[in-house]
Formats: structure tokens, C-alpha cells, sequence
């Protein structure tokens, strides 16, 4: 059995593992790049392995950077089956399309006002190929072992972090390996810790946080200083929050710290359709998330759903203290990029981040302290507040990670640490092998391993005697 890293090695995004097994194929992942220019341009670049001997794809969860490629994919012959959980499955529903759609509007706009060096600027893919992928997906419940290809088994293993997201686990006679997908965190507002993982001979490990510890200090504190303080100078607070996980959990939030009376009553505007119809999608997974039938109704309650594009581009009119919370989280596209070009020359507003920032995405820039950002061709001066609550992340921080990896039933061969910027995931592959005496590496882009001489292990346990060869 092969594993070769096709992406999140050196980035948080892009998210491509290949497993080969026999003349068998399957991709764990199948996401877009994003970021850096050098990291987007791989989106366009041919798959380093033909798409159509792919045989199958398998979900760790519906994020764009897990799951944005999979339409390009399909356009460029791949025919097999997507493998996912049921939630995971219904998000992509709602995601990828919208994904084709943004991108077609940006490309439009691009052909309309001249901000590409391409003539003309072509969308990746559109909302019609996206739409055509989907009759390839196949839901699984948690815990189901599928025999996705023959002789290669997988199962899911709740991840938290978002609904569906899952830890993947593949077995064959030859091995097996654990990705550990996304991973929440352990006290998260809104969703359920992550599930102990199971024994694998390799792990995958994500290190978005690899590097740093979240703040333990009450993350709804924080946000209520935030928006009393810039409703204090009547202005508004912008929340670039991703439509799947972080746009419910600032729902959440925002409605406890006003029914709480820490915070006045300030409208809330959730401009984003998809978030909007992913938020309903909560009342169908009840066992994924803390809340129950009430606490769904709260995520409703008093939220000003923001639909057409007329009425969201009336929000930079508005004239009084307001919430606006809109995807997309990194501040890359989606209509919050519009309202930071509305509001962010204004002093008395805020522009507030609660999630990861991608290097070379706007999002980094802003927290970063840039004075001046680029939107739709121009620089737009950054005068407003800018704020940021890591309390909120929806990812383990190191010592969450940690954690997770120390409650393997065994110790693994071999762990990979991926899905991390170079300092974070060199930081986490660090701790690995210090606190648990792990060999630990971090792969490069298309670096593979091969899981070779492998014999039967002991009852009840996944692991089996052999060594792993690293494959140049």
C-alpha cells in the first residue's frame, strides 16, 4: 500500500491524499488551494495522477479546501463513487454549487470591469459541473465499515469541528492508515468533541494549530467587548465566518451574550444563503452538535437573513450599530469581500476574524495589520478596527492535537503531519516525538511512503509488524 501527499503539505489547504493498493486508486480529500498565487495555480494544473484511474474518492468532511476540487475532477474523467457521511454529503450539496457560482460571478465580474490579466477570466469550474458531481456521492453513518473498493475497508470516526466531519480510517491486508481530517475542539460551543481515535499503522495528522495554544480565556467575553465597544461609536462590526460551523457558532454566541444582557440588542445579518441553508441542516443531525430542538430554534432567533444581492449591497447604507456576519471566512470572495470595501475605510467600524487565515489570503493580510487591501482591482485603505478571536476556531489547538494522538489504543509506525503552515507543522512533528516518542515527519509536495512486509498483528489491534519505506 502507497500514500503520496498531493496537497495540504506546506499549506492548510488543498487536501489530496492518494492511497494505492494493488491496482486499486483511492483519494482521501479531493480540495481546492488556496492563499499564495503559487498554491492557487495548482487548482489549475493537471492532477499529478490521471483523475479517470482514480477508482473512488472518500470525505473527511465538506470544507471547499477538503472538498472544492471534486467538480474539476469529475470534468477531467474521474467516474468512481464519493464517499462520505451523511451530513458531509448534504453540505456538499449546498457547498460546491455555490463555490461554481462564486466563482463564475467573480470571473464575470472580472470580464466586466477589466481586473484580469486573463481575456477572458474563466471560472475553475461552474455551478452546473458542480451540480453534476453530486449523483456520485454515497452517505455513511459514523462507525460503518465500507468496502469502498475491493479488499480496501473504511470507516468514519466523528471529527467535531463541523457536521459530518469525520476522521477516516482505510484498512487493507497490506496496512492501514488514519487521517485524522479536521479536528474541534474539546470544549467547543456548539459541537461535540472529537471521537478517540482507532489504531492505525500510520497516522495523518492536521496541524493547522500545531504551533500555538488556543486562549482559554471565555471567547463570549471577547466578542461581547468587541461589539459593545464599536457599537459605543455607532459603527459595524464584520464577521468574515465560513457558511458551514463558524456562522452558526457566532449565531449561537451572539444570541446567549444578548440574552444574557452583555451586549444591547444590535441587529444581526447573516448575508449568505448558503449559511442560511446550512443552518437548518443542524435540526437534522442532532447527535453531531450540542444543542437541542430549543437551542436550534435560538440559532434563528432574532437573525436578520440577508438573501438577495440588492439587499445585501443596502447593508453599506445602513446607519445604524449592526452585526454582519458573511462568507467567506479568509475573506477570499463571497459577498463579505464586498463589505469590507464598504466598511473597512471607516474608523468607527470593526472587521472581526474568528477563524485560521491562510497565508496570501486577504484575511492574513488584514490580521496581519495591513493599512491598505486589494478588492476587485483597487486598493481599499484599511482604517476600521481590525480584531481577531481565536477562542472561536472550530480547530484543536496543539495541545488538543496532542491529545487526540496520545489516545491511540497503540502507537502507530509512523506520523505524518500535514494540513499545517511549515512553522506549525514542523512545531507539532517536534512535540510528537519528544511527548510521545513517535517517529514523526512533515512530507513535501507528491512525497510518498510505502507501507511494505506486512504481517498480521495481534488480535484486536490494527497494527502489524514491517517497516515503512519512505518512496522518492
Amino acid at each position: 500500500m502507497k500514500l503520496t501527499f498531493l496537497g495540504a503539505t506546506g499549506t492548510v489547504t488543498g487536501s489530496r491524499y492518494l492511497v494505492e493498493h494493488g491496482r486499486r486508486r483511492v483519494l482521501v480529500d479531493c480540495g481546492l488551494f488556496q492563499g499564495l498565487k503559487q498554491l492557487r495555480l495548482r487548482n489549475w494544473a493537471p492532477l499529478p495522477v490521471d483523475p479517470a484511474s482514480i477508482d473512488a474518492v472518500v470525505l473527511t468532511h465538506a470544507h471547499i479546501d477538503h472538498s472544492g476540487y471534486l467538480p474539476r475532477l469529475v470534468e477531467q474523467g474521474f467516474r468512481g463513487m464519493i464517499h462520505a457521511t451523511q451530513a458531509t454529503t448534504e453540505l456538499c450539496g449546498l457547498l460546491l454549487p455555490d463555490s461554481g457560482h462564486l466563482q463564475e460571478e467573480e470571473a464575470a465580474y472580472a470580464n466586466r470591469h477589466g481586473t484580469s490579466r486573463h481575456q477572458p477570466a474563466l471560472p475553475l469550474y461552474t455551478e452546473a459541473r458542480a451540480r453534476a458531481t453530486l449523483p456520485l456521492f454515497r452517505s455513511h453513518r459514523f462507525g460503518e465499515t465500507v468496502e469502498a473498493l475491493p479488499g480496501l475497508f473504511v470507516r468514519w470516526r466523528e471529527a467535531g469541528h463541523i457536521l459530518g466531519a469525520a476522521s477516516v480510517h482505510l484498512q487493507t491486508e497490506a496496512g492501514s492508515v488514519l487521517f485524522s481530517g479536521d479536528l474541534g475542539r474539546s470544549d467547543d460551543l456548539l459541537m461535540k468533541p472529537p471521537a478517540p481515535p482507532e489504531a492505525a499503522d500510520l497516522v495523518v495528522v492536521e496541524s493547522t494549530y500545531g504551533n500555538r495554544l488556543h486562549e482559554r480565556s471565555n471567547p463570549l467575553t471577547a466578542l461581547a467587548e468587541v461589539v459593545n465597544r464599536t457599537a459605543a461609536r455607532g459603527g459595524h462590526v464584520i464577521v468574515p465566518a465560513f457558511a458551514v460551523g463558524r456562522a452558526q457558532l457566532l449565531l449561537l454566541a451572539l444570541r446567549r451574550l444578548k440574552d444574557s444582557q452583555q451586549i444591547p440588542d444590535v441587529p444581526v445579518f447573516l448575508d449568505s444563503p448558503m449559511a442560511t441553508d446550512a443552518t437548518a441542516l443542524y435540526r437534522r443531525h442532532p447527535g453531531q452538535h450540542r444543542l437541542d430542538e430549543a437551542g436550534c430554534a435560538d440559532l434563528w432567533r432574532g437573525v436578520r437573513f440577508v438573501n438577495g444581492v440588492e439587499e445585501s449591497r443596502g447593508l453599506a447604507s445602513l446607519r445604524y450599530p449592526a452585526v454582519i456576519i458573511s462568507a467567506s471566512g479568509m475573506a477570499t470572495g463571497g459577498r463579505v469581500v464586498h463589505h469590507i470595501e464598504a466598511f473597512a475605510p471607516v474608523p468607527a467600524n470593526t472587521l472581526l476574524f474568528v477563524g485560521y487565515q491562510a497565508m496570501g489570503t486577504r484575511g492574513a493580510a488584514l490580521v496581519g495589520g495591513a493599512r491598505s487591501v486589494r478588492v476587485h482591482g483597487r486598493w481599499v485603505p484599511v482604517r476600521a478596527e481590525v480584531a481577531t478571536i481565536e477562542g472561536l476556531s472550530s480547530h484543536a489547538d496543539r495541545d488538543e492535537l496532542l491529545a487526540w494522538l496520545g489516545a491511540l489504543p497503540t502507537p502507530p509506525r509512523h506520523v505524518y503531519v500535514t494540513h499545517g503552515e511549515p512553522e506549525s507543522a514542523d512545531c507539532l512533528r517536534q512535540a510528537i516525538e519528544e511527548q510521545l516518542k513517535w517517529p514523526a515527519s512533515v512530507p513535501e509536495y507528491q512525497h510518498g511512503v510505502d507501507v511494505a512486509a506486512m504481517e498480521e498483528g495481534a488480535a484486536g489491534s490494527s497494527r502489524s509488524a514491517g517497516k515503512v519505506a519512505d518512496i522518492v
